[in-house]
């Protein structure tokens, strides 16, 4: 796909190399029994047997297929519970994550370094549902570095499984796999920004990786998990967004929204980019416990659909329920910032295909965009809750400067 190609459509899709035609928002799009059942089966290349039993059900939107996809969670029969242990389950997305395990009757144990609350009530969470989950889940207090401590608390406990939501590092892996030995699966979160800027888009999992990335630690932990003969596997998103988010995401944006000022968007805002609800990334991560497909692979998860950056800006602004902002371009190169970061997202095209996630987890997105954005506007933001203060610096240096190139009023 071409920068050209790019930068001249409105919308795009992840599903394919090719741009699809711009489609106004208009909520849920009814469409046809017929042509919802050759989407989902392009989407998860299965046999007719198997499809028109994944979609059975799936009957009159499109949203509602999806959701009726992403909502089918590995059903347990008796004996199928897992013991695991989970690194980073009090934050982002292992808060949601280490719901649905313990929801679907796992044993889940978190392993925290023991200075914050393990648990604590989200408002997705029923007062029942919360106090269930408090008592079902467990705990141990160590520090994921100290290879002593590690295997004291671990060696001999059984676990089976381990999610590693908060890993960066392949020496921070390294005791943890000495201390919990064999185990069945290894689930890694990894990330999208491992891989090496490319002219062809989107990025699949077989794309070349830069190894001078700020995520280079990422790549040495798959390495590292590969030479070590552990069945693995990794999951690299791109954006993440929701509830509870600690990067400064959609929170930038709404500052911005709630002031009533203009949105500073780097040059053309025509760049490309994705994202990906918190909730859906839980429910894929998931989807790869004890699934065959899953052995040794890595795994593109992110949503449905790409955007541009002024596009996110107008989501987010609906989201909010706000008039769509005013928003100001800028060319980053004419301005020293000191350091500071004046746009949350990278300035370039950042965009992955999820087809081999869709199809090995038979998983699709809930949410799109403006869904999902109000789900997060409305269980966090709008309720007053941020992770960091507004801070227009950068904004008012870039408004200065363009206001001062604008042509005078005769």
């Amino acid at each position: 796909m071409s920068v050209m190609n790019l930068q001249s459509t409105g919308r795009y899709t992840a599903h394919s190399n090719r741009c699809a035609p711009f489609v106004p928002a208009r909520g849920d799009r009814t469409v046809s029994q017929a042509a919802c059942l050759v989407r989902q089966k392009a989407q998860l290349r299965t046999s007719n047997e198997e499809f028109l039993q994944k979609v059975a059900g799936c009957r009159v939107s499109r949203t509602s297929c999806r959701a009726n996809a992403a909502r089918t969670v590995v059903s347990m029969a008796a004996g199928d519970s897992k013991k695991i242990l989970m690194l980073g389950g009090t934050r982002f997305i292992g808060v949601y994550l280490a719901r649905q395990l313990v929801e679907a009757g796992h044993e889940v144990t978190l392993l925290t370094r023991g200075k914050k609350p393990v648990t604590f009530q989200i408002p997705d969470d029923t007062d029942q549902g919360f106090e269930q989950y408090k008592s079902a889940v467990k705990h141990i207090a160590a520090d994921r570095t100290d290879a002593d401590a590690l295997k004291q608390q671990l060696s001999g406990a059984g676990f089976q499984v381990v999610y590693d939501m908060n890993g960066r590092e392949a020496k921070d892996v390294e005791p943890v796999l000495a201390a919990v030995g064999d185990v069945e699966q290894y689930i890694f979160c990894s990330s999208a920004g491992v891989y090496l800027k490319s002219d062809q888009m989107p990025h699949r999992e077989e794309d070349s990786t830069d190894p001078k990335s700020r995520h280079k630690g990422k790549l040495d932990t798959e390495k590292l998990l590969t030479d070590k003969g552990i069945t693995f596997t990794s999951v690299r998103p791109v954006y993440i967004y929701g509830p509870l988010n600690y990067n400064p995401v959609e929170e930038w944006f709404f500052h911005r929204i709630k002031a009533g000022r203009p949105i500073p968007v780097p040059n053309s805002g025509q760049q490309v980019t994705q994202l990906g609800q918190v909730k859906d990334l839980a429910t894929a991560f998931h989807k790869i416990l004890s699934n065959p497909k899953t052995k040794n692979q890595i795994y593109n998860i992110s949503g449905e659909r790409f955007v541009t950056f002024d596009g996110i800006a107008k989501a987010c602004a609906k989201a909010a329920g706000a008039p769509e902002p005013e928003l100001i371009h800028y060319n980053p190169k004419d301005f020293d910032f000191g350091g500071k970061k004046a746009f949350p997202l990278r300035d370039q095209h950042f965009f992955a295909s999820i087809d081999k996630a869709m199809a090995d987890l038979d998983w699709a997105p809930e949410f799109d965009l403006v869904k999902g954005l109000t789900d997060s506007y409305e269980k966090d933001f709008g309720r007053g809750t941020f992770r960091k203060e507004a801070d227009f610096t950068t904004d008012d240096m870039i408004l200065e400067k363009v206001k001062s190139k604008e042509p005078a009023l005769a």
